[in-house]
């Protein structure tokens, strides 16, 4: 049998590189979507892909652009696609609802039209998000929960989930959803809370920094690995029907429970250098997010592995050798 060929966006993510990998050793044929600009600084936007660029097919088009897209579907035609490109950066959607929101919409609705008019045949993953919830009204959160975001990136999420919802029922297409809760890793972007601790930390003990600013220290995540649950995406695409799950751990950890675990793997206590900011918190917070994956392990069988602790010492310990090979490159 020919290799099934997957089509992901979003590929120089952390998402995108688990993912990749996964699908790699399953013996897959890999295309990406990835901005121009990517391909212009392979060094930098290109990282995360380095130890397997060269078994990958990567294709310039954007989001914004449905030109561009049906021009790559066209041309590939996916067996599966999983979308997972996104302005995902809950902060910076305040700063820039515009663009979070044209960006998250109408890339999906592209994505989603495109496939439906070119390869109707190709299994298609959105990547949602616990953010949909925001300020949900019962804990843990499952597929039946109500939504209620409280940021542009949430309400884009919920859009896309319904167009994803949409084409799976007038269209007919396997069409499906996913509503990841937060997932973490060495390959978390810097901006975000869980690598801004890890490599905080890592800082600190280089002498390269004395404090580390964060936000709501008291605002209650579900974190789980994201090398676990790029592996319920290809699950969700294997099934003879298409529909829509919650991945997550079950279990809750706030911010300052994940700072005391990655500053005491160092030796040190939070405490002597975490600063709360208040210019760091959000407009509109959301304080609680626990997600019920009881579906997905019925279903698909998929579990978390990896516990709490191991995931934030996994990040620690990352940062810190990568801030001392920095320092012996220097």
């Amino acid at each position: 049998m020919p290799a099934k060929c997957a089509l992901i966006t979003g590929i120089t993510g952390q998402d995108g590189s688990y993912l990749s990998e996964f699908l790699l050793a399953k013996g897959y044929e890999i295309h990406g979507m990835v901005r121009r600009v990517a391909l212009e600084d392979p060094d930098h936007r290109l990282s995360r892909l380095r130890d397997i660029r060269s078994r990958l097919v990567l294709h310039a088009a954007s989001l914004e652009s449905y030109a561009s897209i049906h021009r790559v579907i066209q041309d590939v035609q996916p067996d599966e696609c999983y979308h997972l490109a996104a302005q995902s950066f809950v902060s910076y959607s305040f700063d820039d609802e515009f663009s979070t929101l044209n960006t998250n919409i109408n890339g999906t609705h592209f994505l989603l039209a495109a496939l439906k008019s070119l390869a109707p045949q190709c299994r298609f993953y959105f990547a949602g998000s616990s953010e949909m919830f925001g300020q949900a009204q019962e804990a843990p959160q499952h597929e039946g929960t109500r939504l209620h975001p409280r940021s542009s990136y949430g309400i884009s999420k919920v859009a896309g989930f319904h167009l994803t919802r949409n084409y799976r029922e007038a269209y007919g297409m396997h069409a499906s959803s996913c509503i990841l809760f937060n997932h973490e890793s060495p390959r978390r972007g810097f901006e975000f809370v869980t690598r801004k601790i890890s490599s905080g930390v890592a800082r600190i003990l280089a002498g390269a920094s004395t404090e580390l600013r964060l936000g709501n220290l008291e605002a209650k995540r579900d974190w789980g690995h994201a090398r676990e649950y790029v592996e319920a995406m290809w699950l969700m695409l294997q099934q003879p029907q298409p529909d829509d799950y919650v991945v997550a751990t079950g279990e809750c950890h706030s911010v300052r429970e994940f700072a005391e675990l990655a500053f005491a793997h160092a030796g040190l206590d939070y405490r002597r250098y975490v600063k709360p900011d208040a210019d760091l918190f959000r407009p509109a917070e959301v304080n609680l997010l626990k997600g019920d994956a009881s579906k997905a392990r019925r279903v698909l069988g998929w579990t978390c592995r990896t516990r709490f602790e191991d995931l934030v010492r996994e990040m620690v310990e990352q940062d810190c050798r990568a801030l001392e090979m920095a320092a012996k490159v220097r």
